[in-house]
Formats: C-alpha cells, sequence, structure tokens
C-alpha cells in the first residue's frame, strides 16, 4: 500500500478505527486534540498530511452533537493542511431518521447534516445502512453507501437454521428484508406499524406466515428497541418459533438494554459501527471493520468498491 494514506480516529469509536488500521496493515495516524476550559475543541494532526490521502474516522453516538463538531474542526484542520483528499468513514450517519418533512414545520436535519460536512471540506463520504438510499442526493460530493446485509447473510448461512422466515418491522424495511431473504432463499413476512409518539411503536398487522418458523426480524437499528420488541411479542402470539433480530446500528439509548433482555429474542446480532452496549443478553456483534478496511483500500488504489460490500 502508498506511503500516503492516513487514517486519523475522533474520540467516538477508537476502537473501530484501530481494528482497520489493523486490517490495513497500517498504524493509526496521531491527532492532537483537547479543548479549551471554555468547552471549545481544538484538533490538528501531529505531522504532516500534505499530499496525503487522509480518512477520518467518526460515527454517531449519544454524544453526536460534540462528535458532529469534532469532526468538522478536523475536516477543517486537514484542508488546511493541504491533505491531497479528506474521506469521512461516519458508519453510523447522525440525525438520519430525519430525512423529510412529515408533519409542517420540521426541517430535514439529515441533509442539514450532509451540506455541513461538505462545508466544511469533505471530498467524499463512506457509510453503512443510513436510513434511507434516497439520502444519498443530500450530498453534493461523493458518497459510497454500504451495507452489512452481506455480514447478516453469511452469519446466518453459517448457522443453517431451518424454516427461516425473514421480518420486516415496517413496510420501509421490506426491500432490505428481501434481499437478505434471497441471500439465505426463504420467504419474508412484513409488518405494520404506527406510532402513536416519538420512539413508541404498535404492531397492527402481519402479512406473511410465521407459524412454527424461525424469524429474523431485520433493521437498520436498535435504538429504544420498543419497535423490535413489540414485533417479536406479536410473532410469538402469531406461533413463530425462535425469534432473532439483526440490526446494523446498535444505539441502545434509553430503555433499550431492559427492554431486550427482558423480551427473551434467541439472539440480537448487531455490527459495532457504534461502541455496543454488552449489558445485552444473547448478543452477537459482527465488526465492520474488514468491510470498511476493503473500501478505503480499493478506494485509496482507484479501484472499484462494489464487489466488497454489494450484493443484489
Amino acid at each position: 500500500m502508498g506511503s500516503n494514506i492516513r487514517i486519523f480516529a475522533g474520540t467516538s469509536h477508537p476502537d473501530l478505527a484501530k481494528a482497520i488500521c489493523k486490517k490495513l496493515g497500517t498504524k493509526l495516524s496521531e491527532l492532537e486534540m483537547s479543548k479549551f476550559s471554555c468547552g471549545e475543541i481544538y484538533a490538528k494532526p501531529a505531522s504532516t498530511v500534505r499530499g496525503d490521502d487522509v480518512f477520518i474516522v467518526q460515527t454517531a453516538t449519544s454524544n453526536v452533537n460534540e462528535e458532529l463538531m469534532e469532526l468538522f474542526i478536523i475536516i477543517d484542520a486537514m484542508k488546511r493542511s493541504f491533505a491531497k483528499n479528506v474521506h469521512i468513514v461516519i458508519p453510523h450517519f447522525p440525525y438520519a431518521r430525519q430525512d423529510r418533512v412529515a408533519s409542517p414545520r420540521e426541517p430535514i436535519s439529515a441533509k442539514v447534516v450532509a451540506k455541513l460536512i461538505g462545508s466544511a471540506g469533505a471530498d467524499h463520504v463512506i457509510v453503512v445502512q443510513i436510513h434511507s438510499e434516497q439520502q444519498q442526493a443530500f450530498f453534493d460530493f461523493p458518497i459510497d453507501h454500504l451495507n452489512a446485509r452481506k455480514l447478516f447473510a453469511d452469519y446466518f448461512k453459517k448457522k443453517k437454521l431451518k424454516d427461516l422466515v425473514v421480518i420486516a418491522p415496517d413496510a420501509g424495511a421490506a426491500k432490505d428484508a428481501d434481499r437478505l431473504a434471497r441471500h439465505l432463499d426463504t420467504s419474508i413476512a412484513v409488518m405494520s406499524k404506527v406510532r402513536p409518539e416519538h420512539n413508541k411503536a404498535e404492531i397492527t398487522s402481519l402479512v406473511g406466515d410465521v407459524e412454527g418458523k424461525n424469524c429474523i426480524i431485520f433493521d437498520d437499528m436498535i435504538d429504544t428497541a420498543g419497535s423490535i420488541c413489540a414485533a417479536h411479542d406479536y410473532l410469538k402470539k402469531h406461533g413463530a418459533k425462535d425469534v432473532y433480530v439483526a440490526a446494523t446500528h446498535a444505539i441502545f439509548s434509553g430503555p433499550a438494554v431492559q427492554r431486550l433482555n427482558k423480551t427473551g429474542f434467541k439472539a440480537i446480532i448487531v455490527t459495532d459501527t457504534i461502541p455496543v452496549n454488552n449489558k445485552v443478553k444473547n448478543l452477537e456483534v459482527i465488526s465492520v471493520a474488514p468491510m470498511l478496511a476493503a473500501v478505503i483500500k480499493n478506494v485509496h488504489h482507484g479501484k472499484s468498491v462494489t464487489s466488497v460490500y454489494y450484493r443484489s
């Protein structure tokens, strides 16, 4: 690999950045970071990046607003230090659920964040399973939108489970559920749900056969876990055998851990796009580091990244 690739990490997920570097056979570049007494963030690369291909690893956790400000400052520091290209590796994209005006006077916050990243000076963004694929249009510069579906498919193939059905917890997740089901050569079922308020969900109906089946609820994230726990209970009432959940982003906010531990999933499979709370029972974590490392390597060498993560 060329000597001019540099990997930097913000404070959100240094372990993932180190795992990526290990796969690439390189070391994490040093970033000098501190805070002034008033709380303002200071950041700069510890050594020259002039002419280098710079990749900044920064995800979104519960400290999302400070992490974004930190990211903007790091990007600006790299651009002003004459980095050749500044690539942002942001596995869990912040504000992704605010992607449309669902009721009067609402902002489209996901677009605001995309614009701010571009304004700070980013040349390219790599994300993992953003909330809706059309959000790629929010960016005025190249974006590689990866999907963890391949990782989950490989996981369940190794399990060799019988009588499988993939569950879409709502209509919006049906396309991804169908793609996973095709990898596993099985059928899907689609749930309908309503949200009487934020972070609360009620399942109203189910289209598909789940009686006596091993069910895999497939979604992009687990936040407060209200939706998937309601889905679990609904499936069990309709004769499902074991219920698994596979979700890319393990946000686990508020009552999530308590709900998940109480519900009784056969297994909860997530990735490490966010540092994962290990207090959840029956939790299995699949690392996205190998996938991200392969994409970074191909981007650096000007090669296609499609084969790394994509399956129809």
